[in-house]
């Protein structure tokens, strides 16, 4: 099915009908200060080799020479995926029609995070736009705020570890986070802690920007709730407010700051959804802190079908 992206067929067919070039992506009006977007697509749904390969001429060559790099025909998919997604959501945001999936251009920064490279206008000012993508190879999603930096990480609720939980805890993990886990006898729940753990230390590494060397896990603590254990099981949350997550810095205080809020998600009834962005600190007062979420499921060019309120999106804790 993927051998075809060396190709590049002329043709795009969506649900049954051919065309000669992609339709246009429907725009969406950039986030306010106090929201968070995210998009997310399911690879398995993404079957129709036509469209596969009109998402690869919308890649930079650098872009397709690391997605044919992949031996594997879904690690070559989720790569290419994740890359169209990123492409098409940035295009959606922009005033400037000259701007395309296609042609919009990335820089890092100095800690190597991406960046959107806007192109420079005399009559345009480029919103101030951050993205974060996160990946695995049954889903992909890419969040964006405005003025805010956001770190997004997502991992597949049943995602299995080589090694012993608790092992890669004390690796890992802080003092505390480490004596959350082990007071949990139950490994199904211990495990899924674990992993809900892992995405929320991720997402904040993404959002600081620095990268894992930059922030290792082991420098700072997410506590959830005010006490040891409380609202950490799914079960014991009553509503989103009820379990506020916090990040301790350890290490390096200078570096390493707690202005940040959290989300933690399911998404897709089948992936566990870290978000963390910098809280507003001009704006006073709590309650002007608070980040609404709206969360799209897509098919680039094909399908985009907003999913927030339903079963798709279940709030764990943080933000609401």
């Amino acid at each position: 099915m993927l051998s075809g992206f060396s190709r590049m067929r002329i043709q795009c067919c969506i649900h049954g009908k051919y065309f000669s070039s992609l339709p246009p992506l429907t725009p969406i009006r950039p986030p306010s200060p106090k929201e968070i977007h995210l998009w997310y697509v399911l690879p398995n749904e993404v079957k129709d080799e036509h469209l596969m390969n009109k998402y690869m001429e919308i890649l930079s060559p650098c872009e397709i020479e690391k997605v044919l790099s992949f031996q594997r025909d879904d690690l070559r998919k989720s790569a290419m995926l994740a890359r169209a997604l990123v492409r098409t959501t940035i295009a959606r945001y922009q005033i400037n029609s000259s701007v395309t999936p296609k042609s919009v251009k990335f820089r890092n920064n100095v800690h190597g995070k991406p960046e959107v490279d806007w192109p420079c206008s005399y009559n345009w000012e480029p919103p101030p736009l951050h993205f974060n993508i996160s990946h695995t190879s049954s889903l992909i999603t890419c969040g964006v705020t405005i003025n805010s930096p956001i770190g997004v990480d997502v991992e597949e609720k049943q995602r299995t570890t080589k090694h012993n939980i608790l092992t890669l805890a004390r690796r890992y993990f802080s003092k505390h986070e480490l004596e959350v886990l082990t007071a949990i006898r139950d490994p199904y729940i211990q495990r899924q802690e674990f992993i809900k753990l892992w995405t929320l230390k991720e997402a904040y590494v993404k959002a600081l920007g620095k990268g894992f060397s930059g922030a290792p896990f082991k420098t700072f603590t997410i506590r959830l709730g005010n006490a040891i254990g409380e609202c950490f099981h799914q079960s014991q949350i009553s509503s989103a407010e009820a379990c506020e997550i916090v990040v301790d810095s350890l290490d390096n205080p200078k570096d390493l700051t707690s202005n940040w809020q959290f989300m933690l998600l399911e998404l897709a009834s089948s992936h566990y959804a870290a978000i963390c962005t910098e809280k507003d600190v001009k704006t006073k007062g709590d309650w002007n802190n608070h980040m609404k979420l709206t969360v799209w499921k897509t098919i680039p060019f094909v399908e985009d079908r907003c999913v927030s309120g339903t079963e798709a999106v279940l709030t764990i804790c943080g933000l609401r």
